[in-house]
């Protein structure tokens, strides 16, 4: 089964290195997943983030207000 995972934010350097770490996470693991930018911090607003980065896994939040580590993220995903 497919997983999706967000990263909410601004698009910020942060941002793109939590989005550069989740690519990374699901290539090492080889699992199907949709790694999706949602660049725009109104839509977080609306799900509840209150800080930037934030990563979601098939919609439940796994970290707000950070860069998840690569390793942080494949445990998630397993």
């Amino acid at each position: 089964m497919s997983k999706k995972i967000e990263i909410i934010g601004g698009g910020c350097p942060k941002c793109e290195k939590m989005l550069a770490n989740s690519k990374e996470a699901v290539k090492l693991l080889s699992v199907e997943a949709e790694v999706v930018p949602v660049f725009d911090k109104m839509a977080g607003i609306q799900r509840g983030i209150s800080d930037t980065p934030a990563l979601l896994i098939d919609g439940k939040v796994k970290c707000m207000g950070r860069v998840a580590e690569v390793e942080e993220i494949k445990k998630w995903l397993i």
